[in-house]
């Protein structure tokens, strides 16, 4: 089998397993983002997110990661659903950043990622390689954007022109050789939106944003509670923050997702800022089951409950 036929394979195979698109890079040493994930942890913009330091050489080379690499393989999928529509709507209400609403998104993908890689595998009859969905140190949109599929945004989200930027990533990393997609252009233009929105000024410069002051940051990577210069700027955020995202041009109309499982919850959407406030352990775990929202601890959460609680009585 050519190289054109099994690459259009697998990119069917992996619409057909709910993916939106998918897109082939030639693994090799990531120089311009090495040079940026440098500089970026030398001026400590990454807070307290020590972790970012660690195997810097296999984040920025996927060689490293996995001997014998010859592709990374990224997909990207759309986790938004109608549903997610009613939080917009809602005025004075805690809100939950829309990725973390429904299922645990690592279980979703790791799982049809494996399919996707077993298909390849029995395509090509084998393969070597493994799958990541944000769960080691891969460069991921940097990854979807080698591979066509994307291009990195002002807000470091990748954009995409017809799905928005509300989607997941995941890789396979293997050792076959496929045609190679075309990077994509830049279409931020002149706009400002996302940095102009930014509440927290974590947006220092377009295309640069200093994770140690962001929302997602303080209510999810933050043990601590929130500096009392940032707490007005948390807002409504109980877990993480979609301002920059929503007011991009780019998702005026972003693509539903086809994955049910990433659908919002209704048990943890709807309920006021008294409802979290007398949450107590047993009832965080019966809600929060399988979801994302568990990454954020229990006694982080109830800190977080407490900036919003005081931020809806200013």
């Amino acid at each position: 089998m050519n190289l054109t036929k099994r690459t259009q394979r697998v990119r069917e195979e992996a619409f057909r397993l709910g993916f939106d698109a998918c897109g082939f890079a030639r693994a090799r040493r990531l120089e311009r983002e090495e040079r940026r994930l440098e500089e970026w942890l030398q001026q400590g913009r990454h807070g307290n997110m020590d972790w970012m330091e660690n195997y810097f050489d296999k984040r920025v080379d996927p060689t490293k990661l996995v001997p014998g690499a010859k592709s990374v393989v990224s997909v990207i999928g759309s986790y938004y659903h109608p549903g997610h529509e009613r939080q917009k709507e809602q005025q004075d209400m805690p809100k939950f950043a829309k990725y973390a609403q429904g299922r645990d998104y690592h279980k979703v993908y790791k799982k049809k990622l494996k399919k996707l890689f077993q298909f390849t595998s029995q395509l090509l009859g084998g393969l070597d390689g493994r799958v990541f969905v944000d769960s080691a140190p891969v460069l991921d949109k940097a990854w979807a954007a080698r591979a066509g599929i994307g291009w990195i945004g002002k807000n470091s989200n990748l954009l995409n022109k017809e799905i928005g930027s509300f989607t997941f990533i995941g890789e396979m990393i293997v050792d076959a050789e496929f045609v190679y997609s075309a990077t994509a252009s830049d279409h931020c233009g002149s706009c400002t939106r996302c940095i102009d929105a930014c509440p927290t000024n974590a947006i220092y410069e377009p295309y640069r944003v200093d994770g140690s002051k962001c929302i997602s940051y303080f209510t999810i990577e933050l043990k601590e509670q929130i500096p009392d210069d940032y707490q007005e700027g948390i807002g409504e955020w109980l877990f993480g923050c979609d301002i920059c995202q929503d007011v991009c041009p780019w998702n005026r109309e972003p693509r539903y997702s086809r994955m049910e499982d990433l659908a919002p919850r209704d048990d943890i959407l709807d309920h006021d800022i008294d409802f979290w406030e007398e949450l107590d352990l047993e009832q965080y775990d019966a809600l929060f089951e399988g979801s994302a929202i568990r990454r954020a601890k229990f006694e982080k959460f109830k800190m977080n409950i407490a900036t919003v609680s005081q931020n809806l009585d200013r």
